[in-house]
């Protein structure tokens, strides 16, 4: 892929984004880096012994309890299903499709908020404004995700960008026409519409598939940046 290579070695840590045992109690014992994701991971130790890895919830601090299941309380960190959890809560790690594991909500300083219920679904306000129906039998967990600073991180020289593993990228204005379809011209002339290499749309240009099956349990659209 372009632009990607070098960078730090790195080891993945597995997450438990299933929160499947339930009713057994555990103990945050640490909260770590994880060099896969913007937020941070909280180790827990089990009743019985088991360790695992989940998205570490922002607030949470060394020895503070936590349960998933239906014996939990909605407390910061516990993860229970949709139909258990108060309206009104802010969600993170939320399942779209009941025991698949987490999959809305995961990355620094994002949540969902719990807006209601309505038959089989609860409606839940996604982090980019978009409110969307999800089962009731899906699971989340309360409290938002850590690191809400991660989009105030400054780089600061272009060494810490390659040992993330990020290769230097050149402008397509600056290319020739036979580069990229914004290349060429006299001087510093425009490069035309915003485009990729390939010649896709950077702006304006809907991407997303309108028979995707999940569009219908969209209430209304994520509000778009560009709009005055």
């Amino acid at each position: 892929m372009r632009h990607i290579g070098g960078g730090h070695k790195k080891k993945y840590r597995v997450i438990d984004f299933k929160r499947d045992k339930h009713g057994i109690p555990g103990k945050i014992k640490s909260i770590e880096y994880d060099p896969n994701r913007t937020s941070y991971i909280a180790l827990v130790v089990y009743a019985d012994g088991e360790k695992r890895y989940i998205i570490a919830p922002d607030k949470v601090q060394v020895g503070d309890p936590i349960m998933s299941g239906p014996k939990a309380t909605p407390v910061v960190g516990n993860a229970m299903t949709l139909d258990l959890i108060p309206l009104g809560s802010t969600i993170h790690a939320i399942e779209m499709t009941p025991g698949k594991g987490a999959a809305l909500a995961r990355s620094a300083g994002t949540y969902g908020v719990l807006m209601g219920r309505e038959g089989k679904y609860a409606i839940v306000k996604m982090p980019s404004g978009e409110v969307r129906k999800v089962l009731l039998t899906c699971q989340a967990t309360i409290g938002t995700t850590s690191n809400p600073d991660h989009g105030l991180q400054v780089l600061g020289k272009a060494g810490r960008k390659r040992w993330l593993g990020r290769r230097p990228r050149t402008r397509g204005v600056a290319m020739n026409p036979v580069d990229h379809p914004m290349g060429g011209g006299e001087g510093r002339a425009s490069g035309g519409h915003p485009r990729s290499r390939t010649g896709i749309m950077a702006k304006g240009q809907k991407t997303r598939n309108p028979n995707k099956s999940s569009s219908k349990l969209i209430i209304s659209k994520r509000k778009s940046k560009n709009k005055k």
